[in-house]
């Protein structure tokens, strides 16, 4: 079994149901850690750029690519899923409001596809270009191998990227309200 092609389930998928909840609730509180930051940034007098330029480590990419990432995988993969045109963002926001409003795009773009479409996503070919060449999928292992994982890591990394810079937040900010 490879880490990218997991096993299917022997019961019916419903790709709905396992795309569009999960990455909207992932997008919304990636929203709330960026409001924990903005506030921490503000009461403590900081530059709102030290924030957003922060890195983990030198060689990961910021805070403010870690928001564009999340989004870009979010919406490609409703795009890749059923069919419909990926939606393209220019990477230029520098402000937690550019954030919130990339954030926002993208939920509204989510929750436009009509649910019809993911009939039958679960076995449709995706091909993803990559630096090197393509990745080549069927719906169901590019969601459950590729895009959550992916997804997850530029949340979670966010997160610690926002928890490094003295930021008072928890497991229950990462995983939102119920």
């Amino acid at each position: 079994m490879s880490l990218l092609a997991p096993e299917k389930p022997a019961v019916t998928v419903d790709m709905y149901s396992m795309t569009v909840p999960v990455l909207v609730r992932a997008l919304k509180n990636l929203s709330h850690l960026l409001d924990k930051a903005e506030a921490h940034v503000e009461a403590n007098g900081l530059k709102p750029e030290d924030m957003l330029g922060a890195r983990l480590i030198e060689d990961m990419l910021a805070l403010v690519n870690q928001v564009q990432l999340a989004t870009d995988t979010a919406k490609g993969a409703v795009a890749r899923l059923t069919g419909v045109e990926n939606p393209a963002f220019a990477d230029i926001e520098t402000t937690f409001d550019e954030l919130h409003q990339r954030i926002n795009k993208t939920i509204e773009f989510i929750k436009s596809v009509d649910r019809d479409l993911f009939t039958g996503a679960e076995t449709r070919d995706v091909t993803l270009k990559v630096r090197g060449g393509e990745l080549h999928f069927k719906g169901y292992d590019y969601l459950t191998g590729f895009v959550l994982p992916n997804l997850f890591f530029h949340v979670t990394t966010a997160y610690g990227i926002i928890r490094h810079k003295g930021v008072k937040i928890g497991k229950l900010d990462y995983l939102g309200p119920r």
